[in-house]
C-alpha cells in the first residue's frame, strides 16, 4: 500500500480569491513505512506576498522568484502522487489549493483516496486539540525544528503523527532530525540488525534439555 503524506503553504487562505501554492512537501510511506523518497518544491507564485502569511511560513517574494512556477513542476507532483492514497491535516485545505493550481492550467483535479489527520485525530481523541503542533506534543514527537511552517518538514512530521495515530510507529521507524543548509529533512536513522543467533549459555541450556528427555521421536 503506496501513501503519501504531504503538505502546502500558501500566500493566504482562499485561493478563490486569488491566493497560491508557494510550497509542496510529499513523504512516500509503502505498507505504512517511510521509505525516503520525498518531493519537495518552492514555487514562485507570481503576486505578491502578505506579511501576514511570510510570518507563518518565511517564504519572501524575492525568495520566491528564483524559483518555477506552478506549471513547472505540475507534472513532476501528479507523477509523484500517482496511485497514492494521499494523507494531509486539514486535507480540504491543500487538496483545494492544488486542484485550483490544476484548474489554472486545465488539468483534471487530484483524485484519490484522501485521509484527513484532523477527522482521523478528533475521532480517536474526542474534545481534545487536534493541531499539528497539539499531535505532536501529544505524542512526544520533537517538533523543535519547526520554527516557522514548512511544507515538507510538516509533512515529514505528519509522517510521524499520521503512523501514531493508526496505531504507533515502531522504534526503529522514528525519523531523526538532521539540518541541511536552509532546509530541515527528517530521515531514519539506521540501526544495525537484531542478533538471531543462540548465545552459548542458550546452546548448552539447550544440549541440557534435549539429554534429559526419554524417548524422543527423533531417536525412534
Amino acid at each position: 500500500m503506496r501513501e503519501v503524506v504531504f503538505d502546502t503553504e500558501t500566500t493566504g487562505l482562499d485561493p478563490g480569491s486569488g491566493h497560491r501554492v508557494v510550497e509542496v512537501g510529499c513523504v512516500e510511506l509503502v505498507n505504512t513505512i517511510p521509505t525516503g523518497r520525498e518531493f519537495h518544491k518552492y514555487i514562485n507564485p507570481q503576486r505578491y506576498m502578505p506579511s501576514e502569511a511570510q510570518a507563518v511560513h518565511g517564504l519572501s517574494e524575492e525568495f520566491l522568484k528564483k524559483h518555477p512556477v506552478f506549471a513547472e513542476i505540475a507534472e513532476d507532483l501528479v507523477t509523484f502522487l500517482d496511485g497514492a492514497r494521499l494523507i494531509a491535516h486539514n486535507a480540504d485545505f491543500d487538496i483545494g489549493f492544488l486542484n485550483a493550481e490544476f484548474a489554472r492550467l486545465d488539468r483534471q483535479p487530484i483524485v484519490a483516496e484522501v485521509i484527513d489527520t484532523v477527522r482521523l485525530a478528533r475521532r480517536r481523541f474526542p474534545g481534545a486539540p487536534a493541531s499539528l503542533d497539539a499531535l505532536l506534543d501529544r505524542f512526544g514527537i520533537d517538533k523543535s525544528a519547526r520554527t516557522k511552517h514548512g511544507a515538507l518538514l510538516d509533512a515529514q512530521l505528519l509522517a510521524e503523527v499520521y503512523l501514531e495515530l493508526i496505531g504507533g510507529r515502531q522504534p526503529e521507524m522514528v525519523l531523526a532530525v538532521v539540518a541541511t543548509g536552509s532546509v530541515t529533512i527528517i530521515r531514519r536513522e539506521p540501526r544495525p540488525p537484531r542478533p538471531h543467533a543462540a548465545s552459548a549459555p542458550e546452546l548448552a541450556a539447550h544440549q541440557i534439555f534435549i539429554a534429559s528427555l526419554k524417548e524422543a521421536i527423533w531417536l525412534t
